[in-house]
């Protein structure tokens, strides 16, 4: 590896939290080089009990260290630690959902016998590793998106070479660390940080990659994507703008806690954050101030004290463009109902707007800070037209205690999931989560990640023993 080294800071405070080599061109063809000639000799691949095995041995490790792992992910990467901890439980939780698919998930029978082409034969399939995978990650969740991107490939048999973000590779590392004391064996899974985009993007287009993963901005993504080899399949996970739809009969009391929540998890830097808010008019003032109260009352702050609710953005830079963000909205006639305002330590108030401009930034982008965007709106359809007005389309939601108004919603909103009384932040591990339109491409989930990692070969086998 390079002798040069990259210090990772805490994003609260500004202290080193650890460093990181970095990764020179001669460093990824390297990784490559061993990972393919891994793939290439199938007298290397490990068998499912070995992989087993190993992915259990892991679980129980990270479980043993969960507090310590989590620590680390909140110190580099500012999520509060208390959700860090649940961060890491699901983390733990995807490594096991692994394990049960390589326990349930086998292949099919192809039925044959049913005419005379296919008279005399029996036919099935058996899943095989794709090849090396080649993942790129985000900062927001460091330590579960990299189980989400690397435990797949190996329990599928992949060897996976994978770059965190820069902000966050400690978390990264330790993972690797871990399966490696879990015993897979060298070259499996392998960790390279360029710091040259162009070095990225080498490793990305080598034909040597079967599979790209990559979690992150949209522009970035679809970018390396129009670079792949020909052959080389890819998932993209990127960002949305999420809107959610309350009905003039939504359950406040139910509901409003869960859109808070939404809304400033994380300080907001999550992909399906809540982001857009439609109400109906006669309830929209309301719900604009009591999710101010909720945003007054969050703890703001050190992202490594269990108490706090909310801890800092990434960087200063996306400070400045939150603020920036909100100033302008509320210049263009959006009433601030409360937040607003920088408070040192890369943190930002929990912020509620009522009314912005539908041209306006909180409107058109995903904000990706703790912001939130209510707006009043008067018939249903109107308010799934706004919904749909964007080129984004991943998770979405609606209130109501009307079946009719939920089922107009899940049937008209451009959305590939649609939550009932609940808000759009909602996932489990093992359920389809997948972008659509501008928001991404292939399907993410550890079972639906497993399936795409691999390819499905069949065997045809004729026999004049077999009868139809």
């Amino acid at each position: 590896m390079s002798e040069q080294s990259l210090a990772v800071h805490s994003p609260f405070d500004g202290a080193i939290v650890g460093h990181v080599a970095v990764s020179t061109a001669a460093d990824i063809e390297r990784a490559l080089s061993v990972a393919h000639g891994i793939f290439r000799d199938r007298s290397q691949w490990l068998s499912k009990p070995r992989r087993i095995e190993i992915l259990q041995r892991a679980a129980q490790l990270i479980e043993s260290r969960k507090v310590a792992i989590a620590t680390q992910a909140a110190s580099e990467g500012g999520k509060p630690l208390k959700d860090s901890i649940t961060e890491v439980e699901r983390g733990i939780d995807g490594i096991l959902n692994c394990i049960e698919v390589l326990r349930t998930e086998g292949g099919h029978v192809i039925p044959m016998g049913l005419n005379a082409t296919s008279a005399n034969r029996v036919a099935f399939t058996q899943y095989e590793p794709i090849g090396v995978v080649a993942a790129v990650s985000a900062f927001n969740h460091p330590f579960n998106l990299i189980v989400h991107q690397v435990v797949p490939a190996i329990a599928v048999s992949a060897p996976v070479v994978v770059k965190p973000a820069a902000n966050t590779p400690l978390s990264c590392q330790t993972l690797l660390d871990i399966l490696a004391e879990a015993g897979l064996p060298k070259g499996w899974a392998q960790m390279v940080l360029p710091t040259d985009n162009a070095i990225t993007g080498k490793l990305v287009s080598d034909p040597r990659v079967g599979f790209f993963s990559f979690i992150g901005s949209a522009a970035v993504g679809w970018m390396l994507r129009s670079t792949l080899a020909p052959g080389t399949r890819c998932a993209l996970e990127h960002g949305g703008v999420a809107p959610v739809i309350l009905a003039a009969d939504a359950d406040l009391d139910d509901a409003l806690p869960r859109i808070a929540r939404g809304g400033f998890w994380h300080a907001g830097q999550a992909c399906v954050s809540v982001q857009r808010i439609f109400c109906h008019r006669s309830i929209a003032e309301q719900v604009a101030e009591r999710l101010g109260q909720s945003a007054d009352a969050m703890l703001v702050g050190d992202p490594t004290e269990m108490a706090t609710d909310v801890g800092p953005l990434i960087a200063e830079r996306e400070v400045n463009r939150v603020g920036q963000w909100v100033n302008d909205a509320v210049a263009g006639g959006a009433r601030l109902i409360a937040g607003g305002r920088a408070l040192g330590n890369n943190c930002y108030a929990p912020t509620v707007l009522l009314n912005p401009a539908l041209d306006s930034n909180v409107m058109q982008k995903e904000v990706f800070g703790p912001v939130v965007a209510v707006y009043a709106y008067d018939d249903l359809a109107e308010a799934i037209q706004l919904a749909n007005a964007l080129p984004y389309a991943f998770q979405a939601a609606v209130f109501t205690r009307d079946l009719d108004t939920a089922m107009q919603c899940y049937q008209d909103l451009d959305a590939t999931a649609v939550m009932v009384n609940e808000n759009t932040l909602f996932r489990v591990d093992w359920m389809p989560f997948a972008g659509a339109r501008l928001s991404g491409h292939g399907v993410g989930g550890i079972p639906h990640t497993m399936k795409e990692m691999q390819v499905e070969k069949m065997m045809v086998w004729r026999s004049r023993a077999v009868r139809g």
